[in-house]
């Protein structure tokens, strides 16, 4: 019965959630209930793409991706994959109506980690960040707005945005592992895989302009959906202001982290906000 692999599926999208990032398991919770799978649907694809290119050292990753992207776009023809991960993801793109365009620009970005080691260009970057961040935040926009075009298209810019500035908070929290482990400097501001004082802040001073642009968006957002996406912005924003606090230095030489009391602390006081109206 289709039915019930269709719940396996998403079953096994919501695992891969929560066993791979408690922050976003955390504020997916707090989306409404009607919504909750479909965006762990689309986690699960993102994070199975990723982990190909990012984590499986001792395999063929080109021929691993080409696999996976092969079958990605088999099950979204025939409705259905014996990859439940993958099988979640067709049904949310069909029942939400995912830009096939959006996909392919994700998978554009995931084949760059193959073999792509410097970002040397404003333009190389940025292309980077709109297939691996920007339409993953379009994608969830999608489920938001539950089919009404009219306020995907005047929400879309701060979505394309606030995925920016998550992707760039990662990039920065990153840095030590995505340079000595992964080899790659995403950075253009960095020269030689070394940053400076002047260029952290440089870049601290993008992303805060990423999430003033999307606090816009947020404020519009579904109610079901609102919550949830403060929650991760709230989050990224706490961790930007750690980074920023930070010397160059240190970030170069370990990851820093948000301690799971504080996270606690953010979604109880996100909550507050968000029931007095102080969005």
């Amino acid at each position: 019965m289709k039915e019930l692999f269709d719940n396996l599926s998403y079953r096994c999208s919501h695992r891969v959630t929560t066993m791979y990032s408690t922050s976003f398991s955390l504020a997916v919770k707090m989306l409404s209930p009607k919504i909750q799978k479909d965006i762990y649907a689309i986690y699960g694809f993102v994070r199975f793409a990723d982990e190909i290119v990012d984590s499986f050292h001792d395999y063929d990753k080109e021929v691993l991706l080409d696999e996976f992207e092969k079958d990605l776009y088999n099950s979204i023809e025939r409705g259905i994959s014996l990859n439940p991960i993958l099988n979640a993801f067709q049904h949310v793109v069909h029942k939400h109506h995912i830009d096939h365009d959006m996909i392919d620009h994700f998978m554009k970005s995931m084949r760059a980690d193959l073999n792509k080691q410097e970002y040397k260009s404003v333009k190389e970057y940025e292309e980077y960040i709109y297939g691996s961040a920007d339409v993953v935040g379009l994608m969830c926009l999608k489920v938001f707005v539950q089919g009404d075009q009219q306020r995907f298209e005047e929400l879309k810019a701060p979505a394309m945005k606030l995925g920016s500035a998550f992707q760039k908070v990662n990039f920065l929290r990153d840095l030590k592992d995505d340079t000595e482990n992964l080899e790659r400097s995403y950075f253009p501001h960095i020269k030689g895989g070394i940053i400076e004082g002047a260029v952290k802040d440089q870049i601290i001073a993008e992303i805060n302009q990423d999430f003033d642009d999307a606090y816009i968006g947020i404020k519009k957002l579904p109610m079901e959906a609102k919550f949830g996406v403060y929650t991760a912005y709230v989050y990224y924003k706490k961790l930007l202001r750690k980074l920023n606090r930070t010397e160059a230095s240190e970030i170069q030489e370990k990851r820093i982290r948000i301690s799971n009391p504080m996270k606690m602390f953010l979604l109880t006081k996100s909550f507050v906000n968000y029931k007095l109206n102080l969005l």
